[in-house]
């Protein structure tokens, strides 16, 4: 079960996944094959209040958002990685549609 949590939305701070898990189970969270020490390509469209997680080059998403909790689209970018977590990035690219 544990593995079903490797893709998660969340939306801080009153929305974190301790919240979302209890109060939508699975709902929020997907299964996606993630290897330690390997580069995982991501992609994210956001259009609206919807949200795809796009992972691997895979032409079907990953984890999809009908109902993000901020509303409509704008505003910043952010990306965070939990306590003890090392991430990387490279090649971040942004397009506005």
């Amino acid at each position: 079960m544990r593995r079903n949590h490797s893709a998660q939305y969340i939306s801080h701070p009153d929305h974190h996944w301790q919240r979302l898990r209890k109060e939508f189970p699975e709902k929020y969270e997907s299964y996606v094959d993630l290897q330690p020490g390997e580069w995982t390509r991501v992609r994210i469209v956001v259009k609206g209040r919807s949200a795809e997680l796009y992972v691997h080059g895979a032409g079907q998403p990953t984890l999809i958002v009908n109902d993000l909790f901020m509303g409509e689209a704008s505003g910043g970018i952010a990306f965070w990685v939990g306590p003890g977590t090392v991430a990387h990035f490279a090649d971040l690219t942004f397009q506005a549609q």
